[in-house]
C-alpha cells in the first residue's frame, strides 16, 4: 500500500489517467464476461468440456455491443504506444529502442505462461495422460492469445503508422474503415481471402485513434513516460485531432449506434459481436465494418463520460486501485481461463462439479459461486506470477550507436517479433484436438522462445554500440 500510494502521489496532474482507467476497465469486462458465458459439462468419454452460452442465450446478442470491449485495447494502445514513442524520441532515443523495451512487458508475463502450460503438459503427458486430452485443456487456457498476435503486429507498425497519422490525421484511419468494407464485400460476396487484410486494416484503425487522442492534448502535457517534447506537427494537422468534448461523443455515441443498427438489424451482420458458431459471419475475427461501428459508439461513450471520471480519479484511492490493477494487468487477462481450467479441474476430482443447463434458474444461481471461485484461484496466480509483470522496467537508453549497429539492432527487433507472432500464432491455428504432448505445438514454442530470446538480448544492450 505504501508503494501504490507513493505512485499516486507521482503522477503528474495532467497525466490522461483515464486512459488507464479505460485498460482496467476493459480487462476487468473480458475476464467477467468469460467466465460468465462459460458452460461447463461433460463430454461423451466423461470428461469436462466448456463452451461459451451465447448460442443459446440470443437474449444477450445485443449487450455485446459493450462487452466486446477489444477495441478499447487497442484505442488505448494507441495512446499509450504514442506517448511512449515520443517519450522516447523526446529523450533522444530511437524508435528500435521503443520497440525493443516494449516488448519487455508483453512478453515476459506471455513467456511464463507458456513456459509453464508446457511445463505442465509435459509432466501430464509423462504420467500416461493422452496428448490429445492435453492439447485441448492447453488450447483452452491459451484461447487469450489470440489477441496478442494481433496487437504483437500492431506495436512495431507503431512508428511508421505514427508518422503517417502526423501527416495525415484522421485520414488514415477512414482509409483503413474502407479496406475493411472492401474485405467485408469479400467475405458476402467473394472471394473470402479477401477479407483477410482485415485482421490487420480494423484494428490499425481504432489504434490510429488512440494516436489521434494522445495528439488531441498536446502542446500542454505531462503524462509521465509520455513526457517530453512534442513533435512539431505539420500543416493542418490541428484540425484533424480527435475532438474531446461532450458533443462530439454524443455524436459518435449517436452515430455509431445507427450505423450498427442498420448493419446488423437492417443489414447482413450478425447482430452479435463474438464468436457464435452457425452465425454467417465472425464479427471480430477479422473485425467488420459491423465491429468498427460498435467501436465508434464505444468511443463516444467513453468521450461522454471522460470529465467525470477524470474528476473521480483525482482521489487517491480509487488511482491507487487502478494503478494497482494496471501493474498486473495483463497477467490477469493471460491466466484468467487457465484458473477456469484449474478450478474446473479440481471441481471435478472431488466430484462436486455442478453442470446445470443453459439458462435454467440453477445455471443462473451458480453464476455467482462461480465468479467468486474463480476470482480466489486468479488472484492466486496473479500473486505468484503478477511480480514477473510489475517489475519489468524500462531499459535504459543507450547511447549513438554505428549505423551498421544501428541496422543490426532493427533487423533483429523485428524478426524477434515476428518469432513472437510467428508462435503465438501457429499455437492459435493448430486444432483443438491436436495431438500435442506439450500441449503447445513444438514449432510454435521454438519460434516464441526464439523471438524471446533475441529481443531479451537486444535488451540488455547487445548491438547498442558499433
Amino acid at each position: 500500500m505504501r508503494r501504490l500510494r507513493q505512485l499516486a502521489e507521482r503522477t503528474p496532474a495532467a497525466r490522461e489517467r483515464y486512459v488507464d482507467l479505460l485498460r482496467a476497465l476493459a480487462i476487468t469486462m473480458v475476464v467477467l464476461g468469460h467466465w460468465g458465458v462459460t458452460v461447463i459439462g461433460y463430454d461423451r468419454n466423461g470428461r469436462p468440456a466448456g463452451h461459451s452460452a451465447l448460442g443459446d442465450l440470443p437474449w444477450a446478442w445485443p449487450l455485446t455491443w459493450v462487452a466486446q470491449v477489444i477495441p478499447v485495447f487497442f484505442l488505448v494502445g494507441g495512446y499509450a504506444n504514442a506517448a511512449s514513442l515520443a517519450a522516447r524520441r523526446g529523450r533522444g532515443g530511437t524508435a528500435t529502442g521503443w520497440l525493443v523495451d516494449r516488448s519487455a512487458r508483453l512478453a515476459r508475463p506471455t513467456t511464463a505462461l507458456l513456459v509453464v502450460l508446457a511445463a505442465g503438459a509435459a509432466v501430464a503427458t509423462l504420467r500416461g495422460a493422452d496428448p490429445t486430452q492435453v492439447r485441448t485443456v492447453v488450447w483452452f487456457a491459451t484461447i487469450p492469445l489470440w489477441f496478442l498476435v494481433a496487437y504483437l503486429v500492431v506495436v512495431p507498425l507503431t512508428p511508421p503508422m505514427y508518422a503517417l497519422h502526423r501527416r495525415f490525421g484522421l485520414a488514415v484511419p477512414l482509409v483503413l474503415v474502407a479496406l475493411v468494407a472492401l474485405g467485408d464485400l469479400g467475405r458476402l460476396l467473394g472471394p473470402a481471402g479477401l477479407a483477410s487484410g482485415n485482421y490487420l486494416f480494423g484494428w490499425l484503425a481504432v489504434h490510429q485513434l488512440g494516436f489521434a487522442w494522445y495528439d488531441s492534448r498536446a502542446p500542454a502535457r505531462s503524462d509521465g513516460e509520455a513526457a517530453g517534447p512534442v513533435a512539431p506537427e505539420p500543416r493542418g494537422l490541428r484540425r484533424r485531432r480527435l475532438p474531446l468534448s461532450r458533443r462530439a461523443g454524443a455524436a459518435l455515441l449517436g452515430g455509431g449506434l445507427a450505423a450498427l443498427l442498420l448493419l446488423t438489424v437492417v443489414g447482413p451482420y450478425p447482430v452479435v459481436l463474438l464468436n457464435v458458431p452457425g452465425e454467417r459471419l465472425d464479427n471480430a475475427a477479422p473485425p467488420s465494418l459491423a465491429l468498427l461501428a460498435a467501436a465508434t459508439a464505444q468511443l463516444g461513450l467513453i468521450l461522454l463520460l471522460r470529465e467525470p471520471a477524470q474528476r473521480w480519479l483525482r482521489r487517491p484511492r480509487p488511482w491507487q486501485a487502478v494503478i494497482a490493477v494496471n501493474a498486473v494487468v495483463l497477467t490477469v487477462f493471460l491466466w484468467h481461463l487457465t484458473a477456469a481450467v484449474l478450478l474446473v479441474g479440481l471441481l471435478d476430482a472431488l466430484g462436486v462439479l455442478p453442470t446445470p443447463p443453459v439458462g435454467t434458474a440453477a445455471w443462473y444461481a451458480w453464476r455467482v459461486p462461480w465468479l467468486l471461485s474463480l476470482a480466489v484461484v486468479l488472484a492466486a496466480l496473479v500473486a505468484v506470477f503478477g511480480p514477473i509483470e510489475a517489475r519489468t522496467r524500462r531499459a535504459p537508453d543507450t547511447g549513438p550507436a554505428r549505423e551498421g549497429a544501428r541496422r543490426l539492432r532493427t533487423a533483429l527487433a523485428v524478426l524477434g517479433y515476428a518469432g513472437l507472432v510467428t508462435g503465438l500464432l501457429l499455437n492459435s491455428l493448430t486444432r483443438k484436438a491436436a495431438p500435442e504432448p506439450l500441449g503447445l505445438p513444438a514449432p510454435a514454442l521454438v519460434a516464441y522462445l526464439a523471438g524471446a530470446g533475441v529481443l531479451r538480448l537486444l535488451r540488455s544492450g547487445w548491438g547498442s554500440r558499433g
